[in-house]
């Protein structure tokens, strides 16, 4: 009876016990949402250059045309609803600007996208191919590695074990039999992955070399004078910190005045801090060294300069073509209203409505990328089979 007393007192003091509030939910991720449009609703729709979108689109079709009919390309569609959107788009003429914009309002249907929660209005950032010095040997002012992809990096696509889990991806190295966290950036940094990752070339700048991976690709001068073009290889699988956010936090920066020039200004003028600051960014960039006429984008094709979109892949296939209406960060009260592909993806780039304008290589293109924080939205394009099918619900 003692004991049952006893017990029953623990019970009561127990239920009265304060408890901790219960975390947070997280929030529910972005969803996607399109509505059907026609070619009339999308702002400046005649005054693009369409010809000049084809070449974009000419890669994407190369490399549909190597898949079997009935692979997946996202969106409901399969590589057999791209054949014939493809063979039209190869007979056009080259520069013929009237005969590519009756392709495109043939051949596909416009859909307004939106983020089910916040609307179809997002943001429109941009990024360049940055060019660099270096050299295939460590001395002298070259002493910041630029490396390879480590043989132990292992890089799981979790939509392959999940539908729901499309585009998401982690990183790791598997250590008895468990795939365990890659280190992070402060680690590499450190020496963590000194044994494990190969050197491509050595650079003379770490602010240099930071703006190289979270553009993706680059080129680097060698004292010869040859170029060496680099690519995204991988990501050691730790997660994107903006470490614009990092000095907004700390007071150097303000939101009004954060961008690529002004954290680039920031981190030489404080070389003392730029490492702990860039080390708050946890993930890191492996690169390869690549062949042909441009940067490779996440799609696997040359990115197109002013035609390439990065996109959340989650959400977004890679090779849809896409219509943008953004605000120029150069020029006031003008629109970017172009034809476009996503054909890209990157660690910051995430949400229904959000976007990453390939610029190109020069200056011309990193001041444009450093500027461009441009609301908008886009109306993404699908082939009328693909269309079709979405409108049935089926």
């Amino acid at each position: 009876m003692k004991r049952f007393v006893a017990a029953l007192a623990l019970a009561v003091l127990a239920a009265c016990a304060p408890r901790e509030a219960p975390p947070p939910a997280a929030p529910p991720p972005p969803k996607l949402a399109l509505a059907p449009a026609n070619f009339a609703d999308l702002p400046g729709w005649t005054d693009d250059r369409h010809a000049d979108f084809l070449p974009a689109f000419a890669r994407t079709c190369a490399r549909l045309a190597r898949l079997p009919d009935d692979r997946e390309t996202g969106l409901g569609g399969r590589a057999a609803d791209w054949r014939s959107p493809c063979a039209q788009a190869a007979a056009i003429p080259v520069g013929d600007n009237a005969a590519a914009k009756r392709f495109l309002e043939t051949a596909f249907r416009p859909f307004l996208a939106s983020d089910e929660a916040a609307g179809p209005d997002g943001l429109f950032t941009g990024y360049y191919e940055p060019e660099l010095r270096g050299s295939l040997t460590r001395g002298g002012a070259y002493t910041i590695p630029l490396r390879a992809r480590p043989a132990d990096l292992v890089m799981v696509d979790l939509g392959e074990f999940r539908p729901e889990l499309r585009g998401q991806r982690i990183a790791g190295n598997v250590v008895n039999g468990n795939l365990r966290p890659y280190p992070a950036r402060a680690g590499i940094n450190q020496g963590a992955i000194d044994n494990r990752a190969d050197v491509l070339v050595w650079v003379n700048d770490p602010v240099d070399a930071f703006f190289l991976e979270i553009q993706g690709s680059g080129r680097v001068v060698l004292p010869d004078g040859r170029v060496l073009r680099l690519g995204y290889a991988a990501q050691n699988g730790q997660p994107y910190v903006a470490i614009g956010r990092t000095l907004i936090e700390r007071g150097a920066l303000t939101r009004e005045t954060v961008s690529m020039q002004s954290i680039r200004a920031w981190l030489s003028a404080n070389p003392a801090e730029a490492r702990a600051v860039m080390e708050t960014n946890p993930s890191y960039v492996f690169f390869r060294v690549l062949d042909g006429d441009g940067p490779l984008g996440a799609e696997g094709v040359a990115l197109t300069p002013g035609r390439s979109l990065a996109v959340d892949r989650s959400l977004i296939a890679m090779g849809l073509p896409l219509w943008l209406d953004a605000e120029d960060p150069l020029t006031p009260n003008t629109r970017i209203r172009r034809m476009m592909m996503a054909q890209d993806t990157g660690g910051a780039i995430r949400g229904a409505v959000r976007g990453d304008v390939f610029w190109g290589a020069g200056s011309d293109a990193a001041e444009r990328a450093g500027k461009m924080r441009s609301p908008g939205r886009y109306w993404l394009l699908l082939p009328q089979a693909i269309a079709e099918r979405r409108l049935r619900g089926s």
